[in-house]
């Protein structure tokens, strides 16, 4: 069971490009690019809120 060679990749890409037309692929990736962005967006924000170590030296 070897890797895929070129010619795997162009029959996925034309099977991909009948089931879903080529009207709607497009439309699908940005759909999909939106989505990636508001993931990103809210794990930043999740980074912001959550308190990280404390900036005052230790006291001995």
């Amino acid at each position: 069971m070897g890797g895929f060679s070129w010619l795997h990749w162009v029959v996925v890409l034309g099977v991909v490009l009948v089931v879903f037309g080529a009207g709607k692929l497009p439309r699908a990736m940005g759909d999909l690019a939106k989505g990636m962005k508001a993931f990103k967006r809210e794990l930043s924000k999740d980074d912001e809120t959550l308190p990280g170590p404390s900036q005052t030296p230790p006291q001995a």
